[in-house]
């Protein structure tokens, strides 16, 4: 099996699993309209398709290699990429019922700001970054990169988004403060 086959496998096995998990969910009682999401949405799956759906051995053109990287370091952008995943199930569990897929406010909402958000404000998004940067630099193609910089763009824009609805449902004196304190999708220093 090749370093890219095994993150492909694992990207797999993380979104059946993320699936599942959204079955514990709190009921949504607020969300911004359709309208607001669709941007993110389509640069988040258009990434996500780039990323995952092309490649050397994938049935949708590549465009050119730009590098090929050893085995041993495919392997290592395998253990990052578990350990990208890892922080991702972290936060999902830290956040419990509150978890949605999309931007919400959840029955009794509230700004979590322990555990890995107390690191950073969107750790799961994070942790799908990451996942991603490191597919993408074991793939070395122009799709990977492309689909990456997609996802990051999608992440950044879903991002501000929930940020600008939940300092609107929750306060913005509240989120303001947490904001301050952490970074947005890396730790602030």
């Amino acid at each position: 099996m090749s370093p890219l086959t095994a993150m492909k496998g694992l990207w797999g096995a993380w979104a059946i699993s993320w699936v599942i998990a959204a079955l514990w969910s709190r009921r949504t009682e607020a969300r911004p309209k359709l309208n607001a999401e669709i941007l993110y949405r389509v640069l988040t799956l258009a990434g996500v398709l780039l990323l995952l759906g092309s490649g050397r051995h994938a049935p949708v053109p590549a465009g050119p290699e730009f590098w090929r990287i050893p085995a041993i370091a495919g392997w290592a952008l395998v253990g990052l990429t578990v350990l990208a995943f890892l922080f991702c199930w972290w936060a999902r569990i830290h956040l419990g019922g509150l978890w949605s897929s999309s931007v919400t406010r959840k029955t009794e909402h509230r700004i979590v700001d322990t555990g890995p958000y107390a690191l950073v404000r969107h750790p799961i998004y994070t942790g799908v970054l990451t996942a991603s940067a490191a597919m993408a630099v074991a793939d070395g193609t122009a799709a990977a990169l492309v689909g990456f910089g997609l996802m990051v763009l999608g992440f950044w824009v879903k991002a501000r988004l929930e940020e600008r609805f939940l300092r609107a449902e929750l306060g913005p004196e509240a989120y303001d403060a947490y904001a301050r304190r952490t970074g947005m999708l890396f730790p602030s220093l």
